[in-house]
């Protein structure tokens, strides 16, 4: 059972920087892209950014935002900088079985965290 879990998330003012992890547990990752996503109160959830966890390719929606991983860890990272008001959001992994370019669709992608609480004041 692939397990996925957010942390990182916080209260930050907007210019400022924060770090979300994601740990992986259940199986081996090597086929598969871990991806970030969000969603904000009334909007649908948006892709953010992606990386294939077997070579670190990555994708991204968002070019303030740089996501990578440590096969070591099993962790996937975002770090966010220069946040805006309007990244507030709750943000999510996700993992897709998948190891090709990471995509960017939401209904690829299988198996989600709970999710991680992002809010940036102005």
């Amino acid at each position: 059972q692939v397990q996925l879990v957010e942390s990182g998330g916080g209260l930050v003012q907007a210019g400022g920087s924060l770090r979300l992890s994601c740990a992986a547990s259940g199986r081996t990752f090597a086929s598969y892209a871990i991806g970030w996503f969000r969603q904000a109160p009334g909007k649908e959830r948006e892709f953010v950014a992606a990386v294939s966890w077997n070579d670190g390719t990555t994708r991204y929606a968002e070019g303030r935002f740089t996501i990578s991983r440590d096969t070591a860890k099993n962790t996937v990272y975002l770090h966010m900088n220069s946040l805006k008001p309007e990244d507030t959001a709750v943000y999510y992994c996700a993992a897709d079985r998948y190891n090709g370019c990471p995509r960017n669709n939401i209904n690829e992608y299988d198996y989600w965290g709970q999710g991680t609480q992002v809010t940036v004041s102005s």
